[in-house]
C-alpha cells in the first residue's frame, strides 16, 4: 500500500497543521470555564470528517457536551467498524510545570507537546486523516462509522445512554479505539487488558470555621491531620489496600499468563531513571508491570485544605479534601468497591471529625482476546507497519467504555493505540511523537483491510 505512504508524504504538513489548530483549542471537559472550547473542539472534528468525506455528520446533544457522529456506508454486505475516540482533554494544571504553554503546539525533538497530543486528539485525529486517504483514493474497504465523545475525562458520564438510545445507528462488527499505548516504537504492543476505575472525593469537616493555629492548635482536631492519618492507613506494610473486601473479587492471573508477561522487555534501571525516583514501590509479590497491571491499587490524585497562598498564615482549618482513585482488575465491580471504601472510610472517622464520601465516576476493567478477527486483523496490520509482530500486553490504565460497548452494543472492541508511556499524558509537558501521528495513519487503512479480508 505505498499509495498510502505517497500521500501521507504530500499532505504531511497539511496533517500536522490540522492537528495543531484541534491542539490549540483548550478542551477541558472538567472546567466549566472551557465549556464554550469544549463545544468548539466537537465542531472541528464533525468539520473535519465532513471535508474527508463523511456522511451523515451530526452534533449529537446530550445532557453535557456534544457526541461527533459521522459515517460512510458504502456496502450493507461489507463489515463495519465503529471508530471511537474523544476531543476533550486532561485539564493542564500546574501550568507552570510546563516548559512551553499546554495549549500552543510546538515539536521538540520529533515530539508535539501540548494538551492532549496523546490523549487523545493526536491519537483519534489520525483516524480522520486515514480516512481521508482512503476516501481520496477511493479504497475502503468497509462501512465505517465515527462516535467521537466530549466527556471521557470526566467518565463518560452520558456516553452509555446514548449508545442504548441509537443502538442501530452504532450498529457494528468492531469498536477500533486508538487511546492506548505500545512497549516503544522499536517493539511494538497491542494493549489486551485495561483495569476499571473508582474515583471519589473525600471531605472531612473539623470545627465550624477556619480557626487561629496559635489560640486552637492542640485543642481542636485539624482536618488535614486527621486525613493524612486517615489515608496512611489504607495501606499496610507490605502495600496492600486496608480495605475489608477489597481483594474479594480480583482475578487470580495463572502463572503461565505472568511468565509470558514476563517477556516483555523492560528494564526496571531505565524506568526508575526516566522517573527520578531512586527505588520502586508497590505491592509485595509482585513486578512493576504486573503492579501496573493486574493487580488493583488505591492512589490519591489530589489533597488540599487550608491555607495554600504565598507567604504564611497560621490558620488551622476548618475542612480537608481528597480525590482518590482506585485502579481495579477483572471480576472487581467499581460499584461494589466504591461503596466499600465508603463504608470502610465513614468507619474509620475519628468523633471530633464528620466526613463525606462522593462517587464521582467509574468503569468496570476489560480484557480483549487475542484469538479474535479484530485482534489478528490488527497485529497483522502492525507487523506490515512496523516488521515485527506486536507483544499482546495487559496495561494500567482505564477505559471504561469498552465494557459498555460490549454489554449494550453486544461488540467486541480492539485497542490499536500508538502512544508510549513516557509520552506524559495528564502530566505537564504532554507529547506525542510524530513519528508516531504518522505511524499511525499508515496503520489504520492495513486494518480496515485485513478486517475486510478475514470477515469474508
Amino acid at each position: 500500500m505505498s499509495e498510502i505512504l505517497n500521500a501521507i508524504k504530500a499532505n504531511q504538513q497539511r496533517f500536522l497543521d490540522e492537528l495543531f489548530d484541534l491542539l490549540r483549542i483548550p478542551s477541558v471537559s472538567a472546567d466549566t470555564k472551557f465549556a464554550d472550547d469544549v463545544k468548539k473542539a466537537a465542531e472541528f472534528v464533525a468539520q473535519k470528517l465532513k471535508e474527508a468525506g463523511a456522511d451523515k455528520v451530526e452534533l449529537c446533544s446530550t445532557p453535557g457536551f456534544p457526541i461527533v457522529y459521522g459515517e460512510k456506508i458504502i456496502d450493507e454486505k461489507l463489515p463495519t467498524v465503529l471508530v471511537y475516540g474523544h476531543y476533550d482533554v486532561q485539564p493542564a494544571d500546574p501550568y507552570e510545570l510546563w516548559d512551553s504553554p499546554p495549549f500552543e503546539p510546538v515539536v521538540k525533538d520529533g515530539k508535539i507537546f501540548a494538551r492532549g497530543s496523546a490523549d487523545d486528539k493526536g491519537q483519534m485525529y489520525m483516524h480522520v486523516k486515514a480516512f481521508e486517504i482512503l476516501m481520496k483514493q477511493n479504497s475502503l474497504p468497509c462501512n465505517i462509522k465515527f462516535m467521537i465523545e466530549g466527556e471521557e475525562e470526566v467518565g463518560s458520564e452520558n456516553l452509555e445512554n446514548f449508545v442504548k438510545a441509537n443502538l442501530e445507528k452504532l450498529k457494528s462488527d468492531v469498536v477500533l479505539i486508538s487511546d492506548t499505548s505500545m512497549i516503544s516504537n522499536e517493539e511494538p504492543s497491542i494493549t489486551t487488558g485495561l483495569r476499571g476505575l473508582s474515583y471519589l472525593e473525600v471531605e472531612i469537616t473539623g470545627p465550624n470555621r477556619d480557626l487561629h493555629s496559635g489560640v486552637y492548635g492542640g485543642a481542636v482536631a485539624n482536618p488535614i491531620n486527621i486525613l493524612c492519618d486517615m489515608i496512611s492507613k489504607l495501606h499496610d506494610e507490605k502495600r496492600k489496600i486496608t480495605i475489608p473486601g477489597f481483594y474479594e473479587d480480583v482475578e487470580t492471573v495463572s502463572a503461565e499468563e505472568r511468565a509470558e508477561m514476563a517477556k516483555a522487555p523492560f528494564n526496571q534501571a531505565e524506568y526508575n531513571a526516566d522517573l527520578g525516583i531512586k527505588k520502586e514501590l508497590g505491592e509485595d509479590g509482585f513486578t512493576t508491570l504486573e503492579r501496573v497491571s493486574i493487580r488493583p491499587t488505591l492512589d490519591v490524585n489530589g489533597i488540599w485544605g487550608g491555607y495554600i497562598g504565598q507567604g504564611a498564615k497560621t490558620v488551622l482549618p476548618s475542612k480537608a479534601y481528597a480525590k482518590i482513585s482506585m485502579r481495579l482488575v477483572p471480576n472487581q465491580s467499581s460499584e461494589k468497591i466504591t461503596k466499600l471504601f465508603t463504608e470502610y472510610f465513614l468507619k474509620a472517622a475519628p468523633e471530633y471529625v464528620q466526613v463525606k464520601v462522593t462517587p464521582m465516576h467509574g468503569g468496570e476493567a476489560a480484557v480483549t482476546p487475542t484469538n479474535s478477527i479484530a485482534y489478528q486483523a490488527a497485529a497483522k496490520a502492525i507487523e506490515a507497519t512496523y516488521g515485527k509482530a506486536p507483544i499482546p500486553l495487559r496495561t494500567g490504565g482505564s477505559i471504561p467504555i469498552v465494557t459498555m460497548f460490549e454489554k449494550v452494543l453486544g461488540t467486541k472492541s480492539v485497542l490499536l493505540g500508538f502512544g508510549l508511556d513516557s509520552d506524559s499524558i495528564h502530566s505537564p509537558n504532554e507529547h506525542y511523537g510524530v513519528w508516531n501521528y504518522f505511524k499511525g495513519i499508515e496503520t489504520i487503512p492495513y486494518f480496515l483491510k485485513y478486517f475486510t479480508e478475514m470477515s469474508k
